[in-house]
């Protein structure tokens, strides 16, 4: 017999994504004015400074395009400083500016509040394995 829909992984694994981001997005609107994606950037950059903009949607988590939107926005606002790659000519660094940092340092605080909030009803050895499955599951499918 056959999984039904609702219960195969990719299916569960998908809507957990989406209520996820659902409320990620009001959180980062209400709490930093800012989008899911713009949030997701500012994240990236703080953590893996500096970056390019590719590399910003590999590891934020988004496509080139909204990756690109998101790092000007942030430029825009002056929480993003974008210079010039120092080998490809033709490529940007992006880093957080001093008031970008502070910025960041909020964004984390509110992403550890959400990663309570989704994974709060498992104990913490409950969240332990569930990492390390998520490692596995990951490491698996990226070939690693």
């Amino acid at each position: 017999m056959t999984t039904p829909l609702e219960r195969s992984f990719t299916y569960r694994l998908h809507l957990l994504h989406k209520v996820s981001d659902q409320g990620s997005h009001q959180s980062y609107l209400q709490t930093l004015g800012l989008s899911l994606s713009e949030a997701r950037s500012l994240a990236a950059i703080g953590a893996f400074q500096p970056m390019s903009v590719v590399a910003l949607a590999d590891k934020g988590n988004l496509n080139k395009s909204q990756a690109s939107r998101a790092a000007q926005i942030l430029v825009d606002k002056g929480w993003v400083h974008k210079t010039e790659h120092p080998v490809d000519g033709r490529g940007v660094e992006l880093s957080l500016t001093p008031e970008g940092r502070k910025l960041w340092k909020k964004a984390m605080a509110l992403i550890e509040q959400r990663n309570e909030d989704i994974f709060g009803c498992l104990n913490a050895q409950e969240q332990a394995t569930l990492s390390r499955l998520l490692d596995r599951l990951i490491a698996h499918n990226l070939g690693i």
